[in-house]
């Protein structure tokens, strides 16, 4: 199995050291080359979101990325990569989100709480966004004070969160067993 990190823009590096620490394969993608590459699956990390739109609309990746994913290719998105999948930009996942919803960089928090099929996790919390609103296919994995902060429809599944930037390597075990299981089929 192998996984692509998409590799704009914000924590990709992170990313690709949890899936190596999973014994996931996985490569970068800086551009439409890279994208042509065999993937069982891909992470938009967290960033900027309007940066990386921005780039992956000038490379050439809007396209391929967004018709790879209807198309049913497995994608983890955290953060910027949860608002990256929304309707206002990928149009992949039927969610409404709230950019910096907890504020700017000083509005920034960990802490640790129960998501759905993993237990108690710890969550990091930067300038991060929150789903408002979820259609009828999406699966809610956890929220906090309210505010929906995973999700799942499909085979995408999304974090506002970074799971990237702590230890626990359970939320890309996630992914990488939703990938195991389309596989399967």
């Amino acid at each position: 199995m192998r996984i692509a990190i998409l590799a704009l823009q914000g924590a990709f590096a992170e990313h690709q050291q949890m899936l190596r620490r999973t014994g996931t394969d996985s490569f970068l993608v800086r551009n439409a080359d890279d994208w042509q590459q065999q993937k069982d699956g891909l992470i938009i990390p967290g960033g900027e979101s309007t940066a990386m739109m921005r780039i992956i609309n000038d490379g050439g990746l809007f396209e391929p990325v967004r018709n790879a994913i209807a198309g049913g290719l497995p994608v983890f998105g955290t953060c910027a990569g949860l608002i990256m999948l929304d309707k206002e930009h990928l149009g992949t996942m039927d969610i409404t989100v709230k950019r910096n919803a907890y504020g700017r960089q000083l509005g920034s928090f960990h802490t640790v709480h129960e998501m759905r099929g993993i237990g108690e996790i710890p969550m990091t919390f930067i300038r991060a966004p929150y789903i408002t609103a979820v259609g009828d296919s999406v699966e809610i994995l956890a929220e906090i004070e309210g505010n929906i902060v995973a999700a799942r429809q499909g085979c995408q599944i999304v974090t506002a969160f970074h799971p990237e930037l702590n230890n626990d390597t359970r939320v890309h075990e996630l992914f990488i067993n939703s990938v195991i299981n389309l596989r399967a089929k």
